[in-house]
């Protein structure tokens, strides 16, 4: 009966808890919602929203490369997503000469876009409810075994519903902690060519010092093309390829925007945790958040000061840096938030309520208990698993050197010839892709700042044995930074990883000894072997221990709040979802309003010229100074509308979906949150939580005006009226 129970729960519509909290499965999005959502503003059908026998709205958004959202606008294939999510793939196209990522691209015809191997799109085709064969494969199961049944069983269920042949691909996601699981199935289109890119000081406005923040003034945005075989099939680049014919696109509305105007985001949210515990809340603010955030802060410290001066290394880190910096302002925003809004009492309210009702129900008493006792014994632990992450293999160099183990291992176990060869060749092809990446000066750096700073915040007792001892003795005072720039200088002189006739030699005849031997090897190695012989065993058993907690505690909660007619909606899992509110403005603190959208206005107040993140391109300059907008002009203000805020819930992952208003229309692409809700992975806050979306009127007259790309403007199907 409980199981039929839970089941019901999970497959009924769910009610908002806030405000405009929630993001919702289109599958699941039953009669409660929609009309919620018609009551905002929506003038869509439900069957336009989302369905699998006709073209819906679904069909235009793609998960763009695996890590974004992107959103198709014409019937030719044209993508538009986030200039970050772009990013990588504009740096790789780049070189000194043609600096793309600097100066812009706009292609004036379909031959000039550019392939962007590695790239691709997906195309959800249908979603599939498979609880019931994973829950009844892993009954009586618990901990690590129950991990290793659901995972079997999850790859079986991918495994039938995928078809390489076809590029089918599906993926099943646990939802609610373990306790539901659907197969989500996309079709992989591979032949991503980029059409156009604003300049990296349009697209990357405001830099790292408006990142997360508004009022913002960032034109976040790129355009790709997906392309298809002459039959109408996924297909690997060929120039004999056609753009893609979709089922739907997104007109494009530059109507404009008021306070209050109905917003529809479409997306695919990487991963929240709002049914994380009071225990994960301390763990976070104590010791994961600050960890992480204090090795980053080196990290970009050191790359900043190679990329500043030097526009090759900026265009060779310009990528990473980008990605590092961008969670590290997330992270210390995060853990500002989790404090200032007291959430943490917030979930001890909510776990003493849960126990009060968990009482005399033996799966669910001793619960709590049992957690607070797993994260006591996982607690002396956990730094030391950041520092291997986020430290001594955030450099690029040891991360590389660590993978060499690969090597070594096939050596030991003295496989074939062929077997040995297999594992070099990919690491050769590793290291290639490293070389092309690598910054000597500022990875040296940093390997230097962190062994340094883990000798002196990692508990002396999971030190590699004797790795500081002989520090010493070769190098000097441990507590002189004078000792580790001598070392890490040395390591970078004479490893083999950075010379190309030692790695070589090395290649064509794997030696243990020589492997061992290296200096880069040497120090990764003691690193990774002290971590996976002595420490990683607790984190593998705590990270069972608090799956398996996890998905009870949401099942108690479930069955708890079914007495009580409470509806949930799961957290992110990187699957499809739909949020919605409304354009709204907010007064963040005392005395301070800030108002729904940014303007070209703005834009020119923030201008410095020459500077690193406020620096403008010289036709935008004589472009506004013109004032000449266009048709993209917003009348009300007599100005260029850059950016504007909503209240829907989203996050990473999010990046690049589109924000649709209540006609089905595109107004804009969401591209970050705000500072004051930077919590909202774990909490939602209905007063502070808004989306930042570049207007989709300032992208097209960036494209149009600035780039002259008029050929992609055609494409669309605009609405004027």
């Amino acid at each position: 009966m409980k199981k039929i129970l839970l089941t019901v729960v999970l497959a009924v519509t769910m009610v908002r808890s806030f405000a405009d909290e929630g993001m919702w499965l289109p599958l699941l999005l039953g009669q409660q919602v929609y009309n919620d959502m018609v009551k905002r503003g929506l003038k869509l059908t439900k069957e336009q929203l989302y369905s699998v026998n006709k073209a819906s709205l679904k069909d235009a958004i793609i998960i763009f490369g695996g890590f974004c959202t992107g959103e198709i606008v014409s019937n030719e294939g044209l993508i538009f997503t986030n200039h970050h999510c772009g990013y990588d793939a504009t740096a790789n196209a780049s070189t000194v000469e043609h600096n793309y990522l600097k100066n812009g691209f706009w292609s004036k015809s379909k031959q000039e876009e550019i392939p962007s191997p590695g790239l691709y799109a997906e195309f959800l085709t249908e979603i599939k409810d498979v609880t019931a064969e994973v829950l009844d494969s892993a009954k009586g199961l618990s901990g690590i075994e129950r991990t290793a049944k659901v995972t079997a069983v999850s790859a079986a269920i991918n495994k039938r519903y995928s078809d390489e042949a076809t590029n089918t691909i599906a993926r099943v996601s646990s939802l609610f902690k373990g306790n539901q699981f659907l197969v989500f199935v996309y079709k992989r289109y591979s032949d991503i060519r980029l059409a156009g890119v604003p300049p990296e000081s349009i697209g990357k406005y405001g830099g790292d010092t408006d990142n997360w923040e508004w009022p913002r003034h960032t034109g976040d945005f790129s355009i790709f093309r997906v392309y298809m075989s002459k039959d109408g099939k996924p297909a690997d680049y060929s120039p004999e390829n056609v753009p893609l014919k979709p089922k739907h696109f997104l007109p494009v509305s530059i109507k404009g925007i008021k306070d209050g105007d109905y917003a529809m985001i479409y997306g695919y949210p990487g991963g929240t945790n709002r049914y994380e515990t009071s225990y994960g809340i301390k763990q976070k603010i104590d010791i994961d958040n600050p960890t992480l955030v204090k090795l980053r802060d080196v990290r970009l410290k050191y790359m900043f000061e190679q990329m500043k001066d030097d526009p090759g290394v900026k265009l060779q880190l310009a990528s990473d840096y980008a990605s590092i910096a961008n969670y590290w302002k997330f992270f210390d925003g995060e853990s500002k938030q989790l404090v200032k809004y007291d959430v943490y009492d917030q979930k001890k309210a909510a776990e003493a309520k849960f126990q009060t009702w968990a009482n005399g129900k033996p799966e669910f008493e001793n619960l709590f208990k049992d957690w607070g006792t797993a994260y006591d014994q996982w607690r002396p632990y956990s730094k030391h698993r950041v520092f291997i992450n986020e430290g001594i293999f955030g450099s690029p160099m040891l991360a590389f050197a660590a993978s060499l183990q690969q090597i070594e291992v096939a050596i030991a176990k003295k496989g074939s010839s062929a077997d040995i060869k297999k594992t070099v060749e990919a690491a050769r092809e590793a290291r290639a892709e490293l070389l092309k990446s690598e910054n000597k000066p500022s990875d040296q750096n940093i390997v230097a700042a962190v062994l340094m700073m883990y000798y002196k915040d990692i508990d002396k007792a999971q030190h590699p044995i004797g790795f500081y001892e002989s520090l010493k003795s070769n190098f000097g005072d441990l507590n002189d930074e004078a000792t580790y720039k001598k070392y890490a200088a040395s390591i970078f002189a004479n490893t083999m990883i950075l010379d190309n006739a030692k790695w070589d030699a090395f290649a064509n005849n794997p030696d243990a000894t020589v492997l061992q031997a290296d200096p880069a090897y040497a120090v990764a190695s003691a690193f990774l072997k002290n971590w996976q012989g002595k420490f990683m065993q607790y984190s593998q058993q705590f990270t069972a221990k608090n799956n398996e907690y996890g998905r009870l505690y949401l099942k108690g909660v479930m069955l708890m709040d079914t007495v009580k007619a409470k509806k949930m909606y799961p957290d992110a899992t990187f699957t499809m979802r739909v949020s919605f509110g409304n354009v709204k403005s907010y007064a963040p603190r005392d005395a301070v309003k800030y108002d729904y959208v940014t303007t070209m206005k703005g834009i020119l107040e923030k201008y410095k010229p020459g500077d690193y993140e406020f620096d403008l391109p010289a036709k935008l300059l004589e472009l506004a100074k013109k004032r000449d907008f266009g048709q993209y002009i917003d009348k009300q203000r007599n100005d260029l509308v850059v950016g504007f805020i909503t209240t829907n819930d989203i996050t990473g992952g999010n990046s690049g979906s589109p924000v649709i208003d209540g006609m089905g229309n595109l107004i804009g692409l969401a591209f970050d949150g705000n500072y004051e809700a930077l919590s909202h992975k774990i909490q939602f806050d209905p007063v502070y939580n808004r989306t930042i979306c570049v207007d989709v009127r300032y992208v097209l007259w960036c494209i149009d005006k600035l780039g002259g790309a008029t050929n992609l403007i055609n494409e669309l199907k605009l609405v004027k009226q």
